[in-house]
């Protein structure tokens, strides 16, 4: 479990199963089945035990992962499995299963682990909605999965600072120690996103702010690490700060403070100082939600940019050259 002050980064995973009834307080019953593509992690790191039901709850490294796509293809969180010197994973009936680490990615804290095994993916699912019930489900403190429920708080927050690239979104669903790399997922059991890191007091408990990485990051980055074992970035080329709210407009924009010759962004008219204000319909507010908006594309994608230059608004059409 790793600390920044009163900021705590989850070892390990969270909650458990079920149908698609509404419940009081926003809970729900998961579709039957969602279970079986949700697994908990079981790494053996240095110096500690394997989790197992003879291992008291808490004293081992346990996280969660969800089935990504068909093949045997998990994500979990990094921080659960990168130190690890083994790898087994708990499927909900009870089987357990060697896992390879295939590949990660330390900027979004994401691991791609392989089992063979044919296991149901989770369907995406739309982009939330603020207010929306959701539920997360994992491996709490390494008791097994289970399930809390509770809203979407907010989206897109990259200003969390536990990893260089940030897309979270954010949940009041209870989220404990060993919740790291499970699910949360909306009413029909599709996948919101992958469960992250919380803020948490001296006690480490939850205190309802949690946050999962949005699920079109987790496919962005788990699909460049399936098909070529790393991510492919690619670069606008672009340079830009937070706007100084001193300032005229005095409001929240990126400032545009270099552009590459010749590069996308500046192919696309982008001029030194203007105000950028989205991005793809993302709003930008600083370098970091830049970052992983930028972070978020693949060669030959298009994004619309709003934004102001001289008082006005405009919208230009970012276009990255194909491969």
């Amino acid at each position: 479990m790793r600390r920044a002050g009163a900021l705590l980064l989850l070892a390990a995973a969270c909650l458990a199963t079920a149908s698609l009834v509404p419940a009081r307080g926003g809970a729900f019953e998961l579709p039957a089945g969602t279970e079986a593509s949700l697994v908990s992690v079981l790494p053996v790191w240095p110096d500690r035990p394997q989790g197992g039901p003879e291992v008291p709850p808490g004293t081992a490294p346990e996280g969660s992962g969800v089935v990504y796509a068909e093949g045997g293809w998990i994500v979990t969180a990094r921080h659960v499995v990168e130190t690890a010197l083994s790898i087994d994973v708990r499927l909900a009936d009870g089987r357990y299963l060697a896992a390879e680490l295939a590949a990660d990615d330390p900027l979004t804290d994401l691991a791609l682990l392989r089992v063979e095994a044919d296991l149901p993916p989770l369907p995406a699912a739309p982009a939330p909605r603020v207010g929306q019930a959701v539920c997360a489900v994992g491996n709490v403190y390494g008791l097994g999965l289970a399930q809390s429920c509770g809203v979407v708080s907010a989206l897109h927050r990259s200003n969390a600072r536990f990893n260089p690239i940030e897309d979270f979104v954010q949940t009041d669903a209870a989220v404990n120690p060993g919740s790291s790399g499970g699910a949360l997922l909306d009413g029909q059991g599709r996948f919101v996103g992958l469960l992250s890191a919380i803020f948490a007091g001296p006690g480490d408990g939850n205190i309802g702010v949690n946050f999962a990485l949005a699920q079109p990051m987790v496919a962005r980055v788990a699909d460049d690490l399936i098909a070529h074992g790393r991510v492919r970035r690619v670069e606008p080329g672009l340079t830009g700060i937070a706007a100084d709210p001193a300032e005229p407009p005095r409001r929240e924009a990126v400032r545009v403070t270099a552009l590459a010759p010749g590069g996308p962004a500046a192919a696309a008219g982008l001029a030194v100082d203007d105000l950028l204000l989205s991005w793809g319909g993302r709003p930008l507010r600083s370098r970091r939600d830049v970052a992983a908006a930028v972070y978020l594309l693949r060669p030959g994608d298009r994004v619309p940019l709003e934004l102001l230059r001289d008082g006005r608004r405009q919208t230009l059409e970012l276009s990255l050259p194909a491969e």
